[in-house]
C-alpha cells in the first residue's frame, strides 16, 4: 500500500482516499481499507472511515474516493465537517490506514501504514495598516489586517496579536523572536484592534514591529509577514499670552507651552503657606541644563509671580520649563517658549 496525500495545503476528504494497492496474489482478492485520522498535536480522532469491499487483481490498482464509495464515516470530533466532499479543518493530522483481506466473514490484517500531514491556508493572513515601516499619528493606533483563505477550513478562527520593540542593529525578525512583547493578546475574534490606552505606552524615539498569527482554535494554521512602525506622537501646542497676563502653574504637565519674551508672568496660589521657595529653569534640549536656580518671597494665597528673562542666559526659539518646589515637596511648573 502507498498512500499518495499532498503533505501541506488544504485538502478535502476525498482526497485521503489517493492510495496505490499492489496485489501480488495469482487470483483475485476482496480488501477493505479502513481510515483513522488523529490530531497530531492532541492524539485526539478526529474521524474514521471504513470502504465498501473491494475487488484486487494481481498487480497495481489505484484508488481514488469512487473506488472506495460508499465510505462509512464516523465523526469524533466536533469540528469536523460531516460533509462527504467537504474541507478538512485548518491543523496538523496523522493518518493511519489499515488494509484488510475478506474472507468470507471474516477478515485479517495485510497492510497498514501512518502518515502526517497539514491542512494549511491556500493564502495566509495580510496585515493592512499601518502601512510597513509608515509613521503612525498618535500614540493609540489601529490595526487591521485581512483573514487567511478560504475561511471554511476553519472550525474556530482567531488570532494572536504581537507588539515588540525593534532595537538598534535588529532586523524585525529577529526582534520578534528574542525582545519581550510590548503588547501581546491571544484569541481575537476580529481582524482589528485598538491599541489599548491600559497597555504599555509608545515611545516616539523607538521603532516597533507587529506580527499576527492565525489560529484553528489552538492549533497554528498560518502567520502573517513582520512590519515596522514608528509613532509620530502629538506636538506641544504653543499658547500666545497677553504681556500683562499671568499664566496659572500647574501640579501636572501637559502638551501645552506658553511663548513669551522678557518677562514671564505666573500666578501661584501659596495653599502651603510659605514665606518663600525654590524655583528652577531647566532646558528642554537633550542636555537638560539647569539655567537658573533662585529663591523668591512670597504672600498667603494668590501671588503674581514676574519672572525677569532678559537677566537669563536663554536661546531664542528653545523650549524650558519653570518648576517651582514648595514646603510640601510638590512641584508646580509650566513649559514656555522663548521669543
Amino acid at each position: 500500500m502507498t498512500v499518495q496525500l499532498p503533505p501541506t495545503g488544504v485538502m478535502q476528504k476525498a482526497q485521503l482516499w489517493n492510495i496505490l494497492l499492489v496485489s501480488a496474489a495469482n487470483s483475485s482478492i476482496w480488501v477493505r481499507v479502513e481510515l483513522r485520522v488523529t490530531d497530531a498535536q492532541t492524539n485526539q480522532p478526529v474521524l474514521t472511515g471504513v470502504s465498501r469491499s473491494i475487488r484486487l487483481s494481481k498487480g497495481a490498482k489505484q484508488l481514488q474516493v469512487a473506488d472506495v464509495s460508499p465510505v462509512s464515516y464516523e465523526y469524533l470530533s466536533h469540528t469536523s465537517d460531516r460533509n462527504a466532499n467537504g474541507l478538512l479543518m485548518a491543523g496538523r493530522y496523522t493518518a493511519c490506514y489499515s488494509v484488510f483481506l475478506i474472507a468470507g466473514d471474516a477478515s485479517s490484517l495485510i497492510a497498514e501504514d501512518c502518515l502526517p500531514f497539514a491542512v494549511e491556508p491556500v493564502s495566509p493572513p495580510l496585515l493592512n495598516n499601518p502601512a510597513d515601516q509608515s509613521v503612525v499619528e498618535g500614540n493609540l493606533p489601529q490595526f487591521t489586517w485581512i483573514p487567511p483563505a478560504p475561511v471554511t477550513i476553519f472550525s474556530d478562527l482567531n488570532y494572536d496579536f504581537t507588539v515588540v520593540e525593534v532595537r538598534k542593529g535588529q532586523s524585525a525578525a529577529e526582534a520578534m523572536q528574542a525582545n519581550i512583547p510590548v503588547y501581546h493578546t491571544t484569541h481575537l475574534k476580529d481582524q482589528f484592534l485598538n491599541y489599548p490606552a491600559s497597555a504599555m505606552g509608545l515611545d516616539t524615539a523607538k521603532s516597533y514591529a507587529w506580527t499576527v498569527v492565525a489560529k484553528n482554535n489552538t492549533q497554528f494554521a498560518a502567520q502573517t509577514d513582520i512590519w515596522t512602525f514608528r509613532i509620530k506622537g502629538v506636538p506641544d501646542n504653543e499658547i500666545k499670552i497677553s504681556p500683562e497676563a499671568y499664566v496659572q502653574l500647574k501640579r501636572e504637565l501637559d502638551g501645552s507651552a506658553v511663548v513669551c519674551s522678557g518677562a514671564l508672568r505666573l500666578g501661584y496660589s501659596n495653599d502651603a503657606g510659605d514665606t518663600d521657595v525654590s524655583y528652577e529653569i531647566i532646558s528642554l534640549d537633550a542636555v537638560r541644563n539647569v539655567v537658573k536656580t533662585t529663591t523668591i518671597s512670597l504672600e498667603p494665597g494668590m501671588n503674581n509671580i514676574n519672572v525677569d528673562l532678559n537677566k537669563v542666559n536663554l536661546t531664542t526659539g528653545q523650549s524650558y520649563l519653570f518648576r517651582l518646589k514648595n514646603s510640601r515637596r510638590e512641584y508646580w511648573q509650566i513649559k514656555f517658549v522663548y521669543k
